[in-house]
């Protein structure tokens, strides 16, 4: 008989439990794409939103093992922005028990209530760059990079739990080597004449701090009002993101757009997708998993698109027509034949554009939130 017991994780050996425990839940799932250990430590331990988040992590273990994990997590700056207040949760992983479950979601909504919080909505992340939402369908796709991958009966304990639908994100799969339509390309190339827009060069960008800067700067004005539940990111986020992606663009997957003045216009980046690479790698980059890597970056048939979006002064000007038509022509040229897009908000109407292209629904996944008063 299951003997429960809730753990706080304190100690560099829990935090080390907390971290590899879905490599063994999900040791035979094919769809399951670990998190490297150390990206994982950093988030938990040194991420920069700790500089004004609060976060406690508590695991629930059966004898010696690990049953279940869960992270609660406080933003100010949210609660603030949007005048509530919420705890959320993440990291949340659990076997197929509604009492595991209980104990984990249970034990974070009483800390949330000690401090002062009236809902817990989750799973999410401190702020909008991690890995959120709970999928509820796509679970025969393999999961991209950035994003969580779960068992279906997460969804069934929850609601038994008293958790609702608060929004759902959606994802889906298109040609990448597709044309895009002879209209669209002519309105773009038509555009871009008319407002002497120009590619900036992706190399330029990488070792220009302060057009990195005007990028993140463009890209948390390009999203504050458009994205659900977006929270502007600070200077250490900036830096800390600048630091661990910007090396790794890849100019035949991304661009950007100056304008007659110089500025940035515009934006559409993708990676090649590294889910294989991290299946194969096993959570560490050494000793060998660096080598997968090195492969998947060289050779690829499918990418991530990541982020896509307009300084707010572009937007509503036709201007998107012109960097999907640059980085359709990047795709074929680099022999992709399949996209992923990233999460969006299914309410959005961003999120539409996929229409005009052949798409398939890949995955759609969903933030649960539950009132503690």
């Amino acid at each position: 008989m299951a003997v429960y017991k809730v753990v706080e994780v304190v100690s560099a050996r829990d935090l080390k439990k907390f971290i590899k425990f879905p490599n063994d839940l999900y040791k035979d799932c094919p769809q399951y794409v670990p998190a490297l250990f150390a990206d994982q430590k950093k988030s938990l331990t040194a991420a920069p939103s700790l500089a004004y988040c609060t976060r406690k992590m508590w695991m629930v273990t059966d004898g010696n093992k690990v049953v279940g994990r869960i992270c609660g997590m406080i933003n100010p700056r949210y609660n603030e922005r949007y005048g509530k207040k919420r705890a959320r949760f993440g990291w949340f992983d659990t076997i197929n028990d509604i009492e595991v479950a209980r104990l984990l979601l249970g034990t974070a909504e009483k800390w949330a209530k000690e401090n002062g919080m009236t809902e817990v909505h989750g799973p999410l992340y401190y702020n909008t760059l991690g890995k959120q939402g709970m999928l509820v369908e796509g679970y025969e796709n393999l999961a991209p990079f950035n994003c969580l991958y779960n068992y279906p009966y997460y969804n069934d304990l929850v609601t038994a739990l008293g958790y609702e639908k608060e929004c759902d994100w959606v994802q889906y799969k298109l040609r990448a080597d597709q044309m895009l339509p002879d209209k669209m390309v002519a309105v773009a190339e038509r555009l871009m004449s008319r407002y002497k827009l120009v590619e900036g060069d992706i190399d330029t960008l990488k070792h220009d701090r302060a057009l990195v800067r005007e990028f993140f700067r463009i890209y948390n004005e390009s999203f504050a009002e458009n994205v659900y539940n977006f929270i502007p990111f600070t200077d250490e986020e900036i830096e800390d993101e600048a630091n661990q992606t910007i090396g790794l663009l890849d100019k035949r997957l991304c661009c950007f757009l100056l304008d007659e003045n110089r500025e940035i216009a515009a934006f559409g980046i993708s990676f090649p997708s590294i889910s294989k690479a991290l299946q194969k790698a096993k959570g560490s980059m050494f000793p060998f998993g660096w080598i997968h890597f090195l492969k998947a970056l060289r050779k690829f048939d499918t990418i991530d698109l990541m982020i896509n979006g307009a300084s707010p002064k572009w937007q509503n000007t036709g201007v998107s027509a012109v960097y999907h038509n640059i980085m359709a022509r990047k795709y074929r040229e680099a022999g992709v034949k399949w996209a992923i897009t990233n999460p969006q908000i299914d309410t959005n109407s961003a999120s539409f554009v996929w229409e005009k292209y052949e798409h398939e629904l890949y995955m759609r996944r969903r933030c649960y939130v539950k009132s503690i008063e």
